[in-house]
């Protein structure tokens, strides 16, 4: 019964964000802003994921296929939960014109709670193991290295604590290692979660 309403609950808030990534980029495109911007933003990239894998997992109940791997579905609810997390404390003062006000909640507040909720109520099948889910930190180092070899380039940086115009690579060192702190703990504290909730369903020790 939980599973059925997990899975009706996740295709709803699928649904929800792929709409508004799809309102939100059209009207950067109308507005003549670059698409490649557009999906250069770690939240979009986080979101876009996070899409899939509620809607991979919402419907796949419901036709008897497998379900999301836990490592898959671990790593968005990283993704977003650190977009949650840096959102609240270093850009939801900032005023952002381009962005539907609407679009900004679900992308950035409604969205990662879906996930970490979506994660305590239905943990992993199998324990994980900080080796393996320490893999989920690749895609930020890399989207890290995409943005300020890009940066320059192209004279935008999607952030501001990651552009160095105003106050050298200094501060966006410092910016950067904040962040990389944010996404170490959380990584384990979404491991030590997933397996002792996980244990908890099985009744196998954590």
């Amino acid at each position: 019964m939980l599973l059925r309403a997990v899975s009706v609950l996740r295709i709803g808030f699928g649904v929800l964000a792929a709409v508004a990534l799809g309102v939100q980029a059209d009207r950067s495109a109308s507005q003549g802003h670059s698409l490649v911007d557009f999906f250069s933003f770690f939240t979009i990239e986080s979101n876009v994921l996070a899409t899939v894998v509620l809607l991979w997992g919402g419907v796949a109940f419901f036709v008897g296929r497998r379900f999301v791997p836990d490592l898959l579905r671990g790593a968005s609810v990283l993704y977003l939960a650190v977009t949650g997390l840096v959102y609240a404390v270093a850009l939801a003062h900032l005023e952002d014109q381009l962005t539907l006000p609407w679009v900004n909640d679900v992308l950035h507040r409604v969205m990662p709670l879906v996930v970490v909720v979506d994660w305590l109520l239905v943990p992993p099948y199998r324990r994980l193991h900080l080796v393996e889910t320490a893999r989920w930190l690749a895609f930020p180092l890399l989207f890290l290295a995409y943005t300020l070899i890009r940066g320059p380039v192209v004279d935008w940086y999607p952030y501001p604590f990651l552009d160095p115009r105003p106050h050298g690579y200094g501060r966006v060192a410092v910016s950067c290692v904040l962040v990389t702190l944010a996404f170490l703990a959380l990584t384990a504290l979404l491991t030590w979660l997933g397996n002792v909730l996980g244990a908890r369903r099985t009744g196998t020790p954590p």
